[in-house]
């Protein structure tokens, strides 16, 4: 991926959306990942079953305190999306990500989403839209999605 890329999990709870994530992170070229709040990290066999050997591959960093990495990466000059269901969000589909700067997709907690502390930095708020009965997809599907329709823009 030509475009510098970052990830940031905004405390995930799950070992294997994790492992998840980070081969998905592998597979587009991520520069790096962010973990925060209760995200969990390597070393860990949940991790490994998931990610096979991703997490070697990806760099990554643990931020115990997310909205804190926030403000860092927008003096950086790095650009905040979050993939989240709100008022506010646009539709992923209608996205085009800046080819000017790079940028920091921030995915939330399976069951609370991205914080608020965090949604109220971001430059952007997407979502994936949803036609069938539930109304939200697995965080490390969800991501797989939004990165790969990144790529085709």
């Amino acid at each position: 991926m030509s475009k510098r890329i970052f990830l940031i999990l905004d405390s995930i709870r799950s070992r294997e959306n994790v492992g998840s994530i980070f081969r998905t992170a592998d597979a587009f070229g991520i520069s790096r990942i962010y973990l925060c709040g209760i995200t969990p990290t390597p070393p860990h066999d949940k991790i490994f079953k998931t990610a096979l050997g991703a997490e070697k591959n990806v760099p990554w960093e643990y931020h115990k305190q997310a909205w804190r990495l926030a403000d860092k990466l927008v003096a950086d000059g790095i650009s905040l999306i979050a993939l989240e269901q709100d008022f506010n969000s646009k539709n992923l589909s209608d996205y085009k990500p800046s080819t000017k700067k790079p940028l920091a997709l921030i995915v939330g907690n399976e069951v609370g989403g991205v914080s608020k502390s965090l949604l109220a930095r971001v430059d952007k708020i997407i979502e994936i839209p949803m036609r069938g009965q539930k109304e939200s997809l697995n965080v490390a599907v969800a991501t797989g999605i939004a990165l790969y329709s990144f790529m085709q823009k």
